[in-house]
């Protein structure tokens, strides 16, 4: 919360979403999210894919969201429980689509330009180090995804 106060006045106006504990989105208003935004920020719990429907997302065609940065894979006990309980229901294939490479290509599949992930668990700390990161160069400098990407890499 602290870093979109921050970085406020640099969104536009048509800035939109989920905060916090406010809700969890149904399938209708992540579909809403990402078919109608240029850039979508997950930043959440365990792996994005376990927040979404895995048939509705390849179904889906979202060429004008043009980056989707995922700050996900942060476990904590409640969440670990969550996801175990929701993988029981769930093929071993259909997992393996939720890992971080997997849900680039499916996002890149369904028309989305670029995607800034994370590749394994991390906390909500280093999470929020590298959204700052990425907020102070997009926002402040203007740099490119490429070149944002490559400074969080050294």
């Amino acid at each position: 919360k602290e870093i979109l106060e921050k970085y406020h006045d640099l969104f536009t106006l048509q800035w939109e979403g989920v905060i916090g504990s406010m809700c969890v989105p149904s399938q209708a208003e992540w579909e809403q999210l990402l078919t109608n935004c240029s850039a979508f920020l997950f930043y959440g719990m365990e792996r994005f894919m376990s927040h979404v429907s895995l048939n509705w997302l390849v179904a889906m065609n979202i060429p004008k969201c043009r980056l989707v940065i995922l700050l996900d894979l942060v476990r904590s006990q409640q969440s670990y429980k969550r996801i175990t309980n929701s993988d029981i229901h769930k093929s071993c294939l259909h997992i393996a689509l939720e890992r971080p490479t997997e849900t680039a290509m499916l996002l890149s599949l369904t028309g989305v330009g670029s995607v800034i992930a994370t590749q394994w668990y991390t906390t909500f700390q280093e999470n929020a180090e590298r959204l700052e990161v990425l907020f102070k160069n997009f926002l402040s400098f203007g740099k490119t995804a490429g070149q944002t990407v490559h400074i969080l890499q050294s």
